[in-house]
């Protein structure tokens, strides 16, 4: 049986896709495109994780290739969905990387959280064999994963994001074009650093709330219906009252982002200081155990 929350899923024809990287994002995003009806083929560095993802999905009949090369060859779309730029490099790039095994006319839809360079570089690589790239970071968390209602930033050719959209809406609630090349990227960087902000912003309100002796329960409830209301305060402050932080986005990942925000700043010339400054102080955080707690755990460094 399936580990992922029900959704009705949009009628459209099926399609061979590819999958590349089942980790805590990309398994229950390729399980989606399975119970939408596509034919999924996926790839995974460890490959126990693939034969787990077919095992989990047996009744959609998913096959497992043993290199991204071979999940992408007859796809009309590959996904990806990795670590980092080196890590998406490895999948897509070389003798057996996926771009070798796509055919002309495919889209290679990219969901890692990677540098707007990365995402130009591998537009122009996959152009040049007639290949389609759309830079699609995704916002949502791993729970957005699992409910499918993930928030997808998309940067590329046009034409290719919406022959990807119908598809990708599987296991997403917003699919939006935001430009050229490296646009999505851009985007999911602005999006992580107004997060940066707003968790250390209520970091401080609970902890000042809690030294002054108020029910801080109570004071999220009343200052959520006004103002100060925000997505980090409604599903994050009272697990942050409560001490809760193992799950969700974890701090190492927040921190990844966050370089690639702080290393785009120092190319565009943002100035970006309370960034720079959340960043240290997640460092704070890793230093007192927390990488793998959720990012609201920023509270912990003023408790």
């Amino acid at each position: 049986m399936s580990s992922l929350n029900p959704k009705t899923y949009d009628t459209i024809p099926p399609m061979s896709v590819a999958f590349i990287g089942l980790g805590v994002m990309g398994f229950p995003m390729a399980g989606h495109l399975a119970l939408a009806g596509h034919r999924v083929t996926v790839y995974n560095r460890n490959a126990a994780k693939s034969q787990a993802f077919c095992q989990e999905f047996a009744a959609q009949n998913p096959q497992h290739a043993p290199t991204p090369r071979a999940a992408a060859q007859g796809a009309d779309l590959v996904f990806c969905c990795v670590g980092n730029d080196d890590d998406l490099r490895s999948v897509i790039l070389g003798p057996d990387g996926a771009l070798v095994g796509m055919k002309a006319g495919t889209v290679l839809i990219d969901h890692t959280t990677a540098s707007a360079m990365v995402a130009r570089e591998l537009c122009e690589l996959a152009l040049k064999q007639g290949v389609a790239f759309v830079d699609a970071p995704v916002s949502g968390g791993q729970g957005g994963a699992q409910n499918g209602l993930l928030t997808v930033m998309c940067g590329g050719d046009e034409a290719a994001f919406e022959r990807a959209k119908p598809v990708a809406m599987a296991f997403s609630r917003a699919f939006t074009w935001m430009g050229a090349s490296g646009a999505g990227q851009l985007t999911k960087m602005v999006n992580q650093i107004c997060i940066a902000g707003l968790v250390q912003g209520l970091s401080e309100g609970i902890a000042f709330g809690q030294r002054a002796g108020l029910d801080v329960n109570l004071v999220l409830d009343v200052i959520g219906k006004g103002a100060a209301q925000s997505w980090q305060m409604d599903n994050r402050g009272k697990t942050m009252v409560a001490d809760k932080f193992d799950f969700g986005f974890a701090v190492d990942w927040m921190r990844k982002d966050l370089g690639l925000v702080m290393d785009e700043a120092k190319r565009n010339g943002a100035r970006v200081p309370v960034t720079a400054l959340v960043d240290q102080f997640y460092g704070d955080v890793q230093g007192l155990g927390g990488s793998r707690w959720d990012t609201s755990s920023l509270i912990k460094r003023l408790k």
